[in-house]
């Protein structure tokens, strides 16, 4: 599990995001880069981290699914997912 400050942090940048994502496309829509560059850092979508939604796992992440290998194998065994199964030739 990820420490709760690095969640915190996750959970900062995504709501900093939504707030200017109007205004960032509209500055960049208008070319006016000076105005982007007033924005704050962390309003740039660029800046999220992709992390497991269970455990908040950087590393070993699949978009698809939106977790990290370890939980998508969890959850693939249990049958949580629907339409997988594990292979076996």
């Amino acid at each position: 599990m990820a420490k709760t400050s690095q969640l915190a942090r996750i959970v900062k940048k995504t709501k900093l995001v939504a707030k200017y994502a109007e205004k960032r496309a509209a500055l960049k829509a208008a070319g006016d880069v000076a105005g982007l560059q007033k924005l704050p850092r962390n309003s740039s979508p660029v800046r999220l981290k992709s992390r497991c939604a269970i455990t908040g796992r950087s590393r070993g992440y699949m978009r698809a699914f939106g977790v990290s290998r370890i939980q998508f194998r969890e959850m693939a065994l249990e049958g949580n997912i629907p339409g997988v199964k594990k292979a076996s030739w």
